[in-house]
């Protein structure tokens, strides 16, 4: 579970747009780069390298 005041901060780096939390996936999903950042034992890998691309579907959720 993220905490929710680091969420708040926490922006797409290279979009600079909010980040959505899944906790299902353990991903920050950022809807604007169409980027999921993973999340490793508690902490955001906020890579673009470590990102994953959204599917179709998962962009229009």
């Amino acid at each position: 579970m993220i905490d929710k005041k680091l969420l708040s901060l926490l922006v797409c780096p290279v979009s600079k747009a909010p980040l959505d939390y899944d906790e299902e996936k353990q991903e920050l999903i950022c809807r604007a780069s169409g980027l999921a950042y993973p999340i490793r034992d508690d902490i955001p890998v906020m890579l673009e390298s470590e990102a994953r691309q959204l599917t179709t579907e998962e962009k229009l959720v």
